[in-house]
């Protein structure tokens, strides 16, 4: 799978193993696969690619349980079985095909006389890995799942090739050189829609559990950055990538990976390829407009896990909540640190819940301190883990009030508890926690709109803070006063600001 290096992806919430293979067992596709791979037998017969002869398709389709009438159901059997085949659920034995030549040579009049079609076949049996469906780990289970995932979405990145051919069929002769399909284009096409559908998932306000409008799938691969007003060159290509999608998600589904309502076909015959692509982007389309009509698609519990495991398979860091239960603290809060705050929250409580409050608490803070650019942020993810501690928390601490870097969040923790004797913090220890505070908002969420009223109320509660603040020992110093300069509501203080921070700069070097 191609790596998406552009983005840095939130973790994302899995279903654990056992449930992930139960889904994985219940996929359609999957089911069928797994049905005629308990099929296959000594009578089993199948050409040079390990595919199926045509003339078993029928007696496999009955076995699925499709009609014999139903148009699809030689389809169907065909891609289960080369499912079955591609993730070792069948073993095949592909046809001898120096023994075809000389049966072909030396006795096709007999064979055509005994009834036979005058070539050898292949044969077919239950693979090893069939076992694996009843008898192994959950994690087994997905490997294969896993396996047949790579099957269908090799085959969905492959166009209607008789679509192609038709349209450039003149008068019997095609050109295929002129046939524009580039194989690892589309596969990467794919592929980069697949990564940005987990991305609008997983995102911090992103869809989460609900679908996506195919539409803006569609133009997240298509609209460059930064786009205003789309041109109607740039609709007629997001209208065209729907319509690509749409056929790609239909074959997707069967396998688990999404949930997908198609485009609806009264829509295609009634709209132009503007007005697909216009109204669900939001430029035409009227408030009353059900966005559903034009597809619908949600990455299921499953297809999170899949995609997921691709990405990280290409290279790409997808991390995914509960993973760093095991690491230390230092661990933790460093991963944490780069993840949305929600997501944080969740990691660090499943970080807390399989340890000794007080000696967790002891670890984490020893892992918050430092004078490196990371570790303002890092206190601020460790202050958000003590916030859901409780009173056994409060020896650990205790233990770090005269601790230059963490007495004041001390202070702050045991304050906000009500506990008694805590000692007040000195003006140096003040202005040290300002700095550091305002750091890790910066380093957490940038230039938010909601931080000049933070800086605001921060600097109110001390007269002259600015003729203080350039002279803390703190890294960040120089930063966080130019940061206040250019955030400060009150532009007096502002300009101050901006004075202190080249000072500060000066006292540097």
């Amino acid at each position: 799978m191609s790596a998406q290096p552009h983005h840095t992806l939130p973790p994302v919430r899995l279903h654990s193993d056992a449930e992930l293979a139960r889904e994985a067992l219940g996929a359609p596709l999957f089911a069928r696969a797994v049905r005629l791979a308990r099929w296959a037998g000594p009578g089993t017969r199948v050409g040079v690619g390990g595919e199926l002869d045509a003339a078993q398709l029928p007696e496999a389709a009955a076995v699925l349980g499709l009609e014999p009438a139903d148009e699809d159901a030689a389809v169907y059997a065909s891609q289960a079985w080369r499912v079955a085949v591609d993730t070792g659920l069948v073993d095949v034995t592909e046809p001898d095909e120096e023994a075809d030549d000389a049966e072909d040579a030396e006795g096709a009049a007999e064979a055509a006389e005994a009834g036979a079609e005058g070539s050898a076949h292949g044969t077919a049996a239950p693979g090893e890995d069939l076992a694996l469906v009843t008898g192994g780990a959950p994690g087994e289970v997905l490997d294969l799942w896993l396996a047949a995932l790579e099957t269908v979405l090799a085959d969905a990145a492959v166009p209607d090739l008789d679509e192609l051919v038709d349209a450039l069929d003149t008068g019997g002769e095609v050109d295929f050189g002129r046939l524009d399909w580039n194989p690892q284009r589309e596969a990467d096409f794919l592929d980069g829609v697949l990564a940005n559908l987990y991305l609008l998932t997983v995102a911090e306000g992103g869809a989460g559990e609900s679908a996506v409008p195919l539409p803006v799938l569609a133009a997240s691969m298509v609209v460059p950055d930064g786009m205003g007003e789309p041109t109607d060159e740039v609709l007629e290509q997001v209208s065209d990538a729907m319509m690509r999608l749409d056929d790609q998600f239909r074959q997707l589904e069967p396998i688990g990976l999404v949930e997908f309502r198609p485009v609806d076909e009264d829509l295609m015959a009634e709209a132009s390829d503007e007005d697909l692509a216009a109204g669900p982007s939001g430029t035409s389309a009227g408030d009353d407009e059900d966005v559903s009509r034009y597809g619908m698609v949600r990455l299921t519990p499953l297809g999170l896990y899949g995609i997921r495991a691709r990405m990280r398979e290409a290279g790409v860091e997808a991390p995914a909540i509960g993973e760093l239960s095991g690491k230390g603290a230092d661990a933790l809060l460093e991963a944490v640190s780069r993840f949305p705050e929600s997501a944080a929250q969740a990691e660090i409580e499943q970080w807390l819940a399989g340890r000794e409050l007080p000696a967790a608490v002891a670890e984490l803070l020893a892992a918050a301190r430092g004078d490196d650019e990371g570790a303002p942020l890092r206190r601020l993810r460790c202050q958000q883990a003590l916030a859901t501690a409780g009173p056994d928390a409060e020896p650990a601490v205790r233990a770090v009030l005269d601790d230059a870097e963490l007495g004041g969040l001390a202070r702050v923790w045991l304050a906000e508890r009500g506990v008694g004797d805590v000692p007040a913090p000195d003006a140096e220890m003040v202005f040290w926690l300002t700095v550091d505070t305002i750091a890790a908002q910066l380093a957490a969420d940038g230039e938010t709109e909601e931080l000049p009223l933070l800086i605001a109320s921060l600097t109110a509660h001390h007269s002259g803070f600015f003729e203080q603040a350039w002279r803390v020992e703190h890294p960040a110093t120089a930063y966080v006063l130019e940061a206040m300069g250019r955030l400060h509501p009150d532009r007096k203080a502002a300009k101050e600001a901006r004075k202190a921070a080249f000072k500060a700069r000066s006292r540097q070097g």
